[in-house]
Protein backbone atom coordinates (compact mmCIF):
# COMPACT_ATOMS: atom_id res chain seq x y z
CA UNK A 1 0.00 0.00 0.00
CA UNK A 2 1.38 3.43 -0.93
CA UNK A 3 1.61 6.24 1.59
CA UNK A 4 -1.07 8.03 -0.47
CA UNK A 5 -3.45 5.11 0.04
CA UNK A 6 -2.59 4.68 3.70
CA UNK A 7 -3.50 8.28 4.54
CA UNK A 8 -6.84 8.10 2.72
CA UNK A 9 -6.10 9.16 -0.87
CA UNK A 10 -7.50 12.25 -2.58
CA UNK A 11 -10.10 13.20 0.08
CA UNK A 12 -7.43 13.14 2.78
CA UNK A 13 -4.99 15.16 0.68
CA UNK A 14 -7.71 17.75 -0.04
CA UNK A 15 -8.65 18.03 3.65
CA UNK A 16 -5.00 18.28 4.67
CA UNK A 17 -4.22 21.03 2.14
CA UNK A 18 -7.30 23.06 3.15
CA UNK A 19 -6.46 22.83 6.86
CA UNK A 20 -2.76 23.42 6.24
CA UNK A 21 -3.41 26.69 4.41
CA UNK A 22 -5.90 27.78 7.06
CA UNK A 23 -3.09 27.41 9.58
CA UNK A 24 -0.29 29.07 7.62
CA UNK A 25 -2.27 32.11 6.48
CA UNK A 26 -3.36 32.68 10.07
CA UNK A 27 0.20 32.43 11.41
CA UNK A 28 1.42 36.04 11.80
CA UNK A 29 4.99 34.97 11.03
CA UNK A 30 3.95 33.36 7.72
CA UNK A 31 0.95 35.37 6.55
CA UNK A 32 3.10 37.86 4.63
CA UNK A 33 4.36 35.13 2.33
CA UNK A 34 0.78 34.58 1.16
CA UNK A 35 -0.41 38.17 0.78
CA UNK A 36 -1.90 38.66 -2.67
CA UNK A 37 -1.51 34.98 -3.58
CA UNK A 38 -4.32 33.16 -5.38
CA UNK A 39 -4.92 30.56 -2.67
CA UNK A 40 -7.29 28.44 -4.77
CA UNK A 41 -4.59 28.04 -7.42
CA UNK A 42 -1.89 27.46 -4.80
CA UNK A 43 -4.00 24.81 -3.07
CA UNK A 44 -4.53 22.99 -6.37
CA UNK A 45 -0.77 22.92 -6.99
CA UNK A 46 -0.12 21.82 -3.41
CA UNK A 47 -2.66 18.99 -3.64
CA UNK A 48 -1.01 17.72 -6.84
CA UNK A 49 2.46 18.03 -5.35
CA UNK A 50 1.62 16.30 -2.07
CA UNK A 51 -0.32 13.53 -3.81
CA UNK A 52 2.63 12.83 -6.11
CA UNK A 53 5.13 13.07 -3.24
CA UNK A 54 3.30 10.41 -1.24
CA UNK A 55 2.78 7.97 -4.09
CA UNK A 56 -0.52 9.12 -5.57
CA UNK A 57 -1.65 8.06 -9.04
CA UNK A 58 -0.56 11.19 -10.95
CA UNK A 59 2.81 12.82 -11.41
CA UNK A 60 3.41 16.43 -10.39
CA UNK A 61 3.95 18.69 -13.42
CA UNK A 62 4.34 22.05 -11.75
CA UNK A 63 7.41 24.24 -11.51
CA UNK A 64 10.44 23.03 -9.62
CA UNK A 65 10.56 23.93 -5.94
CA UNK A 66 13.46 26.31 -6.51
CA UNK A 67 11.61 28.10 -9.33
CA UNK A 68 8.32 28.25 -7.41
CA UNK A 69 9.98 29.78 -4.34
CA UNK A 70 12.63 31.97 -5.98
CA UNK A 71 12.58 35.54 -4.79
CA UNK A 72 10.22 34.91 -1.89
CA UNK A 73 12.94 35.32 0.73
CA UNK A 74 11.87 32.27 2.71
CA UNK A 75 13.93 31.86 5.86
CA UNK A 76 14.92 28.66 7.62
CA UNK A 77 12.61 29.44 10.57
CA UNK A 78 9.71 30.09 8.19
CA UNK A 79 10.35 26.76 6.44
CA UNK A 80 10.42 25.03 9.84
CA UNK A 81 7.15 26.71 10.85
CA UNK A 82 5.49 25.50 7.65
CA UNK A 83 6.69 21.96 8.29
CA UNK A 84 5.36 22.18 11.86
CA UNK A 85 1.97 23.34 10.55
CA UNK A 86 1.92 20.45 8.08
CA UNK A 87 2.73 17.96 10.84
CA UNK A 88 0.07 19.51 13.09
CA UNK A 89 -2.46 19.39 10.28
CA UNK A 90 -1.77 15.73 9.55
CA UNK A 91 -1.85 14.82 13.22
CA UNK A 92 -5.15 16.66 13.66
CA UNK A 93 -6.60 14.69 10.76
CA UNK A 94 -5.63 11.42 12.43
CA UNK A 95 -2.62 10.53 10.29
CA UNK A 96 -0.43 8.23 12.40
CA UNK A 97 2.89 9.64 13.67
CA UNK A 98 4.83 7.06 11.63
CA UNK A 99 3.20 8.31 8.41
CA UNK A 100 3.84 11.95 9.35
CA UNK A 101 7.50 11.07 9.82
CA UNK A 102 7.56 9.42 6.37
CA UNK A 103 5.98 12.51 4.79
CA UNK A 104 8.40 14.86 6.57
CA UNK A 105 11.27 12.68 5.38
CA UNK A 106 10.05 12.94 1.80
CA UNK A 107 9.77 16.73 2.02
CA UNK A 108 12.93 17.50 4.04
CA UNK A 109 15.28 17.45 1.03
CA UNK A 110 13.26 20.30 -0.48
CA UNK A 111 14.57 22.70 2.18
CA UNK A 112 17.64 23.49 0.07
CA UNK A 113 15.41 24.47 -2.87
CA UNK A 114 13.01 26.59 -0.82
CA UNK A 115 15.07 28.44 1.81
CA UNK A 116 16.83 31.57 0.63
CA UNK A 117 20.20 31.33 2.37
CA UNK A 118 20.63 35.09 2.08
CA UNK A 119 17.58 35.51 4.32
CA UNK A 120 18.52 32.85 6.87
CA UNK A 121 20.39 33.60 10.05
CA UNK A 122 20.87 29.95 10.92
Amino acid sequence: MTLYESIGGEPAVRAAVDEFYRRVVNDPDLAGYFAGVDLARLKAHQRAFIAAAVGGPAAYHGRSMSDAHAGLGITGPAFDAVVAHLAGTLSGLGVPAQEITRIAGALAPLRADIVDDRMSTE
